[in-house]
This record gives C-alpha cells, sequence and structure tokens, in this order.
C-alpha cells in the first residue's frame, strides 16, 4: 500500500499542545507518552487511512491507544492526501 500525503489543519498542532501540557501536567512524562501515541497513530493513519471507521460523513476516526482521544481525518484516494482535522478527547463536549 502507498503512503498517503498527509495535511493537518491549522487546528490540530494546538489540540496537540493542549493535550501534551495537560497530560505533563498530570504526571512528568506522561503528555511525551501520549505525543508518543499519537505520532505512532499518525503514522498508521499515512500507512493505511482504511484502518480507521467512517463516524459521521466522510470523516474516519482513529483512536490513540492508551487516551480517550480520537484523530479525526479524511481522505482523497485518487490523490492519495490524508488531512487531520482534530484530535479531540472523547471526555469534552464537542464545539461542532
Amino acid at each position: 500500500m502507498k503512503n498517503f500525503a498527509v495535511i493537518f489543519s491549522p487546528i490540530v498542532i494546538d489540540d496537540a499542545e493542549q493535550a501534551v501540557d495537560y497530560y505533563e501536567k498530570k504526571q512528568a512524562g506522561l503528555g511525551k507518552r501520549f505525543a508518543g501515541q499519537l505520532l505512532n497513530t499518525l503514522n498508521s493513519i499515512k500507512r493505511n487511512p482504511f484502518f480507521a471507521s467512517v463516524r459521521y460523513d466522510d470523516i474516519r476516526c482513529a483512536r490513540i491507544k492508551k487516551f480517550p482521544y480520537l484523530v479525526h481525518y479524511h481522505f482523497n484516494e485518487d490523490e492519495l492526501i490524508v488531512t487531520i482535522i482534530a484530535v479531540y478527547s472523547t471526555y469534552k463536549e464537542p464545539l461542532w
């Protein structure tokens, strides 16, 4: 399977930084563990964007292992592009 190019929406970096800061305040090193699991999830999406199920419209949600977060994304199979829309906690009330 081909690797897809990955594009991040502007909010994704902020989402990830907030989550890392939150976990680092909870326990030293936990933010780094979250960041590592997030990178693992993003690499899995890049290698095979079909692995996560469609949750709504054409948006797929990939779970970040050991953390209550989902990576929301969609992809264009013809152009081999994945767009990461958000990294969102399953405990927060959705903004959309």
